[in-house]
């Protein structure tokens, strides 16, 4: 297609067209800003192929590289940012694809030893692992938030990402909500500050609203290229009552009247994903449903399992080993989870755009139809179960509510910022205030905050929490003894409540 043939090398182009054909409209409309380097909010219904509308013109811009210079230097140039663990391995794993096939295109044109290499580094990757990639950076990294701030806050990260020139940031609508989204935010201008140049953002989404006040949090007021084709998509969607009046609470038998209805559709299907609100509701589900097909037939996936358990599980649903899995949010986002063409919930997701989300994962693919079946388990669920029905059909979705100023993570990322190096308060004020959700920042509550890290409070056990020093004569912070270890073992935005140590027998 001319489009592509204008826009690429042969071997990008010859092995879109042979594999995919023509462009989708998000890839058509992304790539020549992207390629302009111009930052890039993509919106388009799940399946329209936008991870791809983001990756293709910057693999491009590196095999050109590779082919005018007889290779790549070992740098980290590209950083791909998604929600999930699992999304990164599944992202990690589709990349090697095109990069495959570009790479043996390349051989057969005569440009030997061009490699683009792309490694996933998240909680679950190896510590032999994660030591090799930073002795030997990958040109593509894919994480999640939390792994890059950690990378931040390391030497040896710091190094491997202080070459990066493109940050993509995927399926940013499940974050730019609440505080993980504020922690993001901190972190890509902590990252805009290591780079040697110019690092450009590229923002893909699939269910938001407004869409200008996504731009806005990923781009603050620089201009970008915002691709809006809205979120809506083909669905069947439906909801599945038992025969039973639901009550203020299920009852057991209405409990088995909809496990033996999830049977039913689960062997009328090919492959169907059974979603669930809570971690304890996957593992019940998981067994009576265990209990009607066979034990092989189904298995549970959520955020309490083993890296190997969930990446098994994975495989097997994509090889078409199972005949359904039972999930909670660890898969309702961009994953690649092959051909599913059914999409139950129990329960009602309480957001429009979960719902959208979860019911998308089925008929995942250019022109597919997403098949739902809503399972309410009360009456006060089946009232909300109506309104998320009516209100997808009416094509309205939740308006976006951004965290302000949530002054946790901005004790938490000062923390981060002086541990790796010596800051000026007025600059490390200034970057901060760069963060969206910090742009109102008050002065006075920056040096409060700052003078809580400088001086820890007290708790019954005696003085703590202070982990920074400033020097107010200079008017300069640092950190101190801890501050790293204190950094990098709390990475994320969810607060530390643990009471007790829970050790695992006989492995510790």
């Amino acid at each position: 297609m001319p489009v592509v043939e204008e826009l690429f090398h042969p071997a990008v182009s010859s092995w879109f067209t042979e594999s995919l054909g023509e462009p989708t409209e998000p890839q058509e409309q992304a790539w020549p800003s992207i390629q302009k380097r111009q930052p890039t909010l993509i919106a388009a219904p799940t399946g329209s192929g936008k991870t791809l509308a983001s990756f293709l013109a910057i693999i491009d811009k590196l095999v050109r590289e590779a082919v005018e210079n007889g290779g790549l230097p070992e740098q980290t140039r590209v950083v791909y940012v998604s929600p999930l663990k699992a999304l990164s391995n599944d992202i990690e794993i589709n990349l090697h694809q095109p990069l495959l096939g570009i790479q043996e295109r390349l051989e057969a044109a005569g440009h030997a030893g061009v490699e683009i290499r792309s490694w996933v580094r998240t909680g679950d990757t190896p510590s032999s692992e994660r030591t090799r990639m930073l002795k030997h950076p990958p040109h593509i990294l894919v994480t999640t938030p939390e792994s890059l701030y950690i990378l931040l806050t390391s030497d040896g990260g710091r190094g491997m990402l202080q070459t990066t020139e493109t940050v993509i940031v995927d399926e940013i609508h499940a974050m730019v909500g609440d505080k993980r989204g504020s922690h993001l935010a901190v972190t890509l201008e902590r990252l805009e500050r290591l780079v040697d140049g110019d690092l450009l953002r590229i923002g893909l989404s699939a269910t938001q609203n407004p869409i200008e006040k996504v731009a806005e949090f990923l781009f603050g007021q620089e201009e970008c290229n915002l691709v809006d084709l809205g979120h809506r998509r083909q669905l069947d969607l439906a909801l599945e009552l038992p025969q039973s009046p639901l009550e203020a609470v299920m009852s057991n038998e209405v409990w088995e009247e909809i496990y033996d209805r999830l049977a039913e559709l689960i062997l009328a299907h090919q492959t169907t994903l059974v979603f669930v609100n809570t971690r304890r509701l996957a593992e019940r589900a998981a067994k009576h449903l265990s209990d009607r097909l066979g034990k092989g037939a189904l298995t549970s996936h959520h955020g309490s399992l083993s890296r190997d358990q969930r990446l098994d599980a994975e495989k097997r649903l994509k090889a078409g080993d199972l005949r359904a899995l039972v999930a909670t949010a660890s898969l309702e986002l961009g994953i690649d989870i092959g051909g599913v063409d059914l999409v139950c919930q129990l329960g009602t997701t309480r957001t429009i755009s979960t719902l959208l989300q979860r019911v998308g994962r089925s008929g995942h693919a250019v022109g597919g139809v997403s098949k739902g079946r809503l399972f309410p388990l009360s009456r006060d669920e089946l009232v909300e179960a109506v309104a998320l029905c009516a209100a997808i059909k009416a094509g309205h979705l939740d308006r976006l509510e951004i965290p302000e100023r949530p002054l946790d993570i901005l004790a938490q990322q000062i923390v981060a910022c002086v541990a790796c190096e010596d800051w000026d308060e007025s600059e490390l004020y200034e970057t901060l205030t760069r963060a969206y959700p910090f742009r109102r920042l008050d002065r006075s509550d920056y040096d409060e905050i700052v003078a809580m890290l400088r001086d820890g409070f007290s708790t019954r056990n005696g003085r703590r929490g202070a982990y920074i020093h400033h020097d107010r004569v200079q008017n300069r912070l640092r950190g101190r003894r801890g501050a790293r270890l204190a950094a990098l073992t709390n990475g994320g935005a969810i607060p530390d409540s643990a009471d007790y140590d829970v050790v695992l027998e006989p492995d510790e």
